[in-house]
């Protein structure tokens, strides 16, 4: 078996360390003993991308907001669906996460932070949400592990009543508010009924060939 090797620590501020692992060409970010990404397990996070541009449908300079770059498969689709009108904003809180992007993990990325539709903002996804009004045709979050977090307490109130109440006004008239967990979470969904929104759950599998673990995607259009 080839070793796994470490290729370097991320501080993340209110939250545990990342670490940044290489084994062959596979990459993986882990919190703990937690694997939090993958580079081998790409679907869904593609999915959540691609999915959500289906749902926001043909509108003209669509402007999306994605909190969390992880290993850019988010915006990698949403860059691949849309036309050059487009804005694609890109919250990540941890510095060293865009950093891996344009250093080791730079072929992964494949020029996808220099696209001129990206805009980077090294911030909390959070607060540019509550900055923001009617700005955003789609908003896409995969941040943590979804709705039951692990790496930062404070993402938890994305996924919260005032959270959403706040992304609901970050949203255009019938905007896509699109996120992405591990699991399924009831309690969440009745959330975002609850909060106003038009709701679908979409089970996705984690890989690209439609195997490996099921996660989920929720698409909750702003009326």
């Amino acid at each position: 078996m080839i070793p796994r090797e470490l290729i370097d620590t991320a501080e993340v501020p209110g939250g545990l360390p990342l670490k940044l692992y290489r084994r062959g060409n596979d990459y993986m970010i882990t919190l703990e003993r937690n694997e939090l990404m993958s580079s081998r397990m790409s679907g869904s996070e593609a999915a959540l991308g691609t999915m959500t541009c289906e749902h926001l449908g043909s509108r003209p300079a669509p402007r999306l907001l994605v909190g969390g770059y992880g290993m850019g498969f988010t915006l990698r689709a949403v860059l691949a669906k849309l036309g050059a009108d487009a804005t694609i904003v890109v919250a990540e809180l941890v510095p060293k996460i865009i950093a891996w992007a344009r250093g080791p993990m730079a072929a992964l990325a494949d020029g996808c932070l220099d696209d001129p539709r990206v805009e980077v903002v090294l911030g909390d996804v959070g607060a540019a949400i509550e900055t923001a009004s009617a700005d955003y045709d789609a908003i896409l979050l995969d941040v943590d592990n979804g709705p039951d977090g692990l790496t930062r307490q404070a993402n938890d109130g994305l996924y919260t009543a005032r959270g959403l109440a706040s992304a609901k006004v970050a949203l255009k008239s019938g905007g896509i508010l699109a996120i992405w967990s591990a699991a399924p979470d009831p309690a969440f969904t009745r959330r975002l009924t609850q909060a106003g929104f038009d709701t679908e759950e979409v089970r996705v599998r984690a890989r690209d060939n439609g195997k490996g673990p099921t996660h989920m995607i929720w698409f909750a259009r702003r009326s």
